[in-house]
């Protein structure tokens, strides 16, 4: 019992016992050394009377035993010793202090038998052995004042923070496995990340370098062509994952009811060509204006956080009359991208007496009409500038050349005719060519997700350096048309940069298929605070003057700290998987390596076969090819002029006729815009000049 009364006796016990051990020590010394003592005139009578009935006991005799019996009894004192803990104590030190003081205590005796006087060898065999008894004391006291812990070693509390993992091999028609290898209580096994329903989305994040592409992204492309999906894959690094693809198809192309073609849209040497605004696809206005507003956005990605501002909806709503006024002229004959651009430099009186002859984009013109009529050119260059300087910066031959001509269309999960496409980027032209890739990627979105199609992939390497805002609408609701949509990020906090808060929130939100590795910040904190916490051990110490205790709990913390999340190897990945109704997965997170075969995949790449080259392509193709682009537009120019000034004409004319035969002229019709002097829309002499252009 830990009370007053027992730690006084317990005090006094061990005093005793010490006593007692210097008592029999100090016996053998007077019995062993007394000529010593009778010289030194330190010897009496009466103690010499009471040595010798003291020498009958056994533990008197000899050299040995006494000394035995007083080393027992210091032991005995000193296991019952309680000194003040002390965390510097040494353990090498006690160690010293004990075997040095043991080894001079035990052979002191060999002085004995040294050939010197009988008192030089009496003081050293007292001296050493109370030397080593000294030490042995010494020692021995530390020995109780030592902390001896029994805690947990782990300093980051890796073990603590381990978990029990997907083990099984859960593979079906649809799912992504990858192989890993993770730690449970200090040892290593083997587990699975089991996407077994891609269709609820995938976001694979990390920063860059942390394995995104190599570990995760080429094991998409490989499993889903294996498995039969029909795929769009966005390579940023044009053109590592397209020459994967390639080889893959060719490779699995057995494995299709019918099978894929390849195609490849490369902006800087053009493959295919592919128109993405196909009058075919646009059944309504609404498309035209989901188009504009894509370019508008992709041009100018500071728009994305500024939804309905008046001078960043008034080019999206112009951009829409001009593509969509192409879209009826002719039934879609000149509706591309670059007459889009052409059309839209055109000097704005002309212009915009020929998109007022169409009836469905009048409401969209109206402003802009209005201003002009007003005088108010400052506010027209406001309203409409933006949207023709950031479209100027599309005018190449080489652009121009890939968006005017139409090798295949966009739905690639076609049952009929399946594709593979592959659209390249170059990270130093990102803020050209993310415009055009973007107006891409929303024309597929679009196309892609309805029912009785094939099962596709859509594989977005670096998803924030594209403006697709139709990402939401085919997450929630492409699962149900087996849609499987990957993204690749570095962080939220990018997403955040190039689409909001909302936006990269609702991302993060949706997305049911999370495989993370290296991210810091908010990016860390958001998905330690998502993966939750599991039940761990805790320890903790008090130490006074007189005692020690150590009390264990348990308690629940986070499955996977942000600082574990901030200093992930590459390869290594944290996340969490999503099921499906027919497939319950309960051990749905991880924490583990991803195993590659690095030997493999390096054979492998080495065997890949080049992209072919699809068609040679001379500069002077694509130069004519622009030309042609804008004949065609002073030709619709031109054309249009000259019907404007025919109803002209034949209005005035009318009015003259009228005007003879005293009949009240009718109400002019409003098709052409009334302006501000008064003056015909089309001059003789402009008419001339635009035939003549």
């Amino acid at each position: 019992m830990n009370t007053g009364e027992d730690t006084q006796g317990l005090r006094k016990i061990i005093d005793f016992s010490r006593l007692i051990s210097i008592f029999i020590l100090a016996i053998h010394f007077y019995l062993t050394c007394y000529g010593a003592f009778w010289h030194w005139g330190l010897t009496i009578d009466i103690t010499d009377r009471i040595l010798a009935n003291l020498t009958k006991i056994s533990w008197f005799n000899g050299l040995l035993k006494p000394k035995f019996a007083a080393l027992l009894f210091l032991l005995v004192s000193l296991i019952g010793a309680k000194g003040k803990k002390d965390e510097k104590v040494n353990r090498q030190a006690i160690v010293a202090y004990l075997a040095s003081g043991l080894l001079t205590y035990s052979i002191a005796f060999l002085v004995l038998y040294l050939h010197t006087g009988y008192r030089v060898m009496a003081g050293l065999y007292i001296g050493l052995t109370v030397i080593g008894y000294l030490l042995i004391l010494t020692g021995g006291t530390r020995l109780s004042r030592m902390l001896k812990l029994n805690l947990n070693k782990d300093v980051f509390n890796t073990e603590n923070e381990t978990f029990p993992q997907e083990e099984r091999l859960l593979e079906n028609e649809h799912s992504i496995n990858l192989p890993t290898k993770y730690k449970l209580k200090g040892k290593i096994r083997d587990g699975w990340i089991n996407c077994v329903n891609p269709y609820r989305s995938i976001l694979v994040s990390g920063s860059a370098g942390a394995g995104k592409t190599y570990f995760v992204i080429r094991h998409i492309i490989d499993q889903h062509l294996r498995k039969g999906f029909s795929m769009f894959l966005y390579d940023f690094k044009f053109d590592d994952l397209t020459k994967m693809a390639l080889n893959k198809l060719l490779k699995y192309q057995g494995n299709f009811k019918v099978k894929p073609k390849f195609y490849v849209i490369d902006l800087e040497n053009p493959k295919h060509r592919c128109n993405p605004i196909d009058p075919q696809d646009m059944t309504d206005i609404t498309d035209a204006t989901e188009a504009s507003r894509t370019i508008m956005l992709g041009l100018n990605k500071e728009w994305l956080k500024k939804s309905g501002d008046f001078f960043v909806e008034s080019p999206i709503n112009f951009l829409t009359a001009v593509i969509w006024y192409l879209r009826k002229y002719q039934d879609g004959k000149y509706c591309t991208l670059p007459h889009v651009i052409e059309l839209m430099m055109t000097e704005y009186d002309h212009l915009f007496a020929i998109l007022e002859t169409e009836p469905e984009i009048r409401v969209l013109i109206n402003p802009f009409i209005s201003a002009w009529q007003q005088g108010a050119k400052a506010q027209l260059e406001g309203q409409i500038a933006s949207a023709k300087i950031g479209l100027a910066r599309l005018s190449s031959p080489q652009l121009y050349y890939v968006l005017s001509g139409n090798d295949f269309t966009l739905d690639i999960n076609d049952p009929k005719a399946p594709k593979i496409v592959c659209m390249g980027n170059n990270p130093q032209k990102t803020e050209t060519y993310g415009a055009v890739l973007s107006l891409y990627v929303s024309r597929l979105l679009k196309l892609v997700n309805k029912k009785d199609k094939l099962k596709c992939s859509l594989i977005f390497d670096e998803f924030p350096t594209l403006v697709a805002t139709g990402i939401v609408s085919t997450i929630s609701t492409g699962r149900s048309n087996l849609v499987s949509c990957t993204m690749g990020i570095q962080s939220i906090e990018q997403v955040k940069k190039e689409y909001g808060t909302e936006f990269a929130e609702i991302i993060a939100g949706i997305s049911g298929n999370i495989i993370s590795g290296q991210v810091t910040g908010n990016s860390a904190k958001k998905l330690s605070e998502t993966f939750g916490k599991i039940m761990q051990n805790r320890e903790s110490v008090s130490i006074n003057s007189s005692d020690t205790s150590i009390s264990k709990s348990t308690q629940m913390e986070s499955a996977i700290p942000a600082s574990k999340i901030a200093t992930l190897s590459s390869g290594e990945f944290v996340g969490i998987v999503a099921d499906s109704p027919n497939e319950k997965i309960s051990l749905k997170m991880f924490h583990g390596e991803i195993q590659n075969n690095h030997d493999a995949i390096a054979q492998e790449e080495a065997a890949y076969m080049p992209l072919p080259d699809i068609r040679k392509i001379t500069p002077m193709d694509m130069q004519e090819n622009y030309n042609r682009i804008k004949k065609d537009v002073a030709t619709i120019v031109a054309d249009e002029l000259k019907k404007l000034e025919k109803i002209e004409e034949d209005k005035n004319a009318k009015a003259e006729k009228d005007k003879k035969r005293n009949i009240k002229p009718s109400t002019p019709r409003k098709s052409t815009p009334k302006r501000v002097n008064k003056k015909p829309l089309i001059k003789k002499k402009d008419q001339d000049q635009t035939v003549s252009l």
